[in-house]
Formats: C-alpha cells, sequence, structure tokens
C-alpha cells in the first residue's frame, strides 16, 4: 500500500469522526429518518428486487427501517456474513430480522450459517457504509478492506450511505479501491460520473 496514500487516508477518518461527534441523538434520528425515506422513492430501490444491506454500527446512520421495508416489499434481502475460512464477507439472505440474525465476529448482527448464501453478483442493489466518502464516488472504510473486497464482486448499483458530514472533497485512490454508483445522505441523492478508465 502507498504509505502516504494511507496515512491521508487515516487523517481523513479522524477528521470525519470528529465531524461525527458533535451530531446529537435527535440529529442522527432525524438524519437516518431521511435517508431511509429518501431511498425509498429512488427508482433504483424500486426497481430492485435483490439488496444488499447491512446492520448498523453505533456511529454509522441507521438503515434499520430499510430491512424491514425491504422484506415487506417482497425483496431479496442479504446481510454481510463474515466467513472466518476465507477471512472475508459474503452474503446471506436474511427472511426474518428477529429469527435468522446473530452476533458476528466483530459484534454486527449478521445471518446464521443457515441462511442461504446470495451470489453477490447476482446483488441489484447494495448499500455500502464508511468513514468518508468523495462526490466521485470514493469512499473510506474502517481500513480493514472487507468492503473493497466484497464491492469487486457486486455488478448492482453500489450507493455509499452517508451523513453529509461525511462527504469529503477529495479522497486518495489506491489500486484495489472500489468506486460506488452514487451516494445517499440526508440532503442529497448524488449520482457519480464514471470514468470510463475506472470499473
Amino acid at each position: 500500500m502507498n504509505e502516504t496514500c494511507g496515512e491521508q487516508k487515516a487523517a481523513i477518518r479522524l477528521r470525519v469522526r470528529d465531524r461525527l461527534k458533535g451530531l446529537s441523538a435527535i440529529a442522527r434520528r432525524a438524519a437516518a429518518a431521511k435517508v431511509c425515506s429518501r431511498l425509498e422513492q429512488e427508482q433504483v430501490w424500486r426497481e430492485a428486487r435483490s439488496v444488499f444491506l447491512y446492520v448498523p454500527l453505533p456511529d454509522e446512520l441507521d438503515i434499520a427501517p430499510l430491512l424491514q421495508a425491504a422484506l415487506e416489499e417482497g425483496k431479496v434481502l442479504a446481510l454481510p456474513r463474515f466467513d472466518a475460512g476465507q477471512g472475508k464477507y459474503a452474503a446471506g439472505r436474511v427472511l426474518d430480522l428477529r429469527d435468522n440474525l446473530r452476533p458476528g465476529r466483530f459484534g454486527i448482527s449478521e445471518p446464521k450459517e443457515e441462511c442461504q448464501a446470495v451470489p453477490l453478483n447476482q446483488l441489484d442493489f447494495i448499500a455500502a457504509p464508511g468513514v468518508a466518502f468523495s462526490l466521485d464516488g470514493r469512499r473510506v472504510g474502517r481500513g480493514r478492506g472487507f468492503y473493497d473486497r466484497l464491492l469487486t464482486f457486486v455488478r448492482g448499483v453500489k450507493c455509499g450511505i452517508a451523513f453529509d458530514e461525511q462527504i469529503v472533497d477529495d479522497i486518495p485512490a489506491e489500486s484495489h479501491d472500489v468506486r460506488l454508483d452514487c451516494i445517499l445522505t440526508p440532503s442529497r441523492w448524488i449520482p457519480v460520473v464514471r470514468n470510463a478508465a475506472i470499473e
């Protein structure tokens, strides 16, 4: 990894996390409600038959209502499941949010082993969390690279989900980084202009 690039990303993480500390619980709930409502109105969500969402960590924008909405709308709902043998995340189908989840390796709820695997290349829409996002579709995750490896195999619409405070001007690019197709914040739906030279 380019050390300078890694240092730049570490600095971005610190800066954005500092911004997020200033958000009150009320502001966080309001932001989450706006994002969930906005996404349900977007064509990419309405047309998606299979969606890959995530169970939010305490510092992430809470999209939990979308998990139930996906099931109620008859979509195939998949969530990340850590495969210890492979050292990476895969997608597991969830039919019931109460019965199908268990605590995962990092303390995040994930599909139980008996939940059916969903091929990543068959997903229509994936919501990608992160620490920071830029308007050209780049994201900074938590530094482990799990989502970048997962996103490599996704052929559907890749959408970053973020607070407005997580949008930054520029994110340095590394060879393993995967660009998003759009970014959703409480105030904006941001389509990413694709560069033909970048997958």
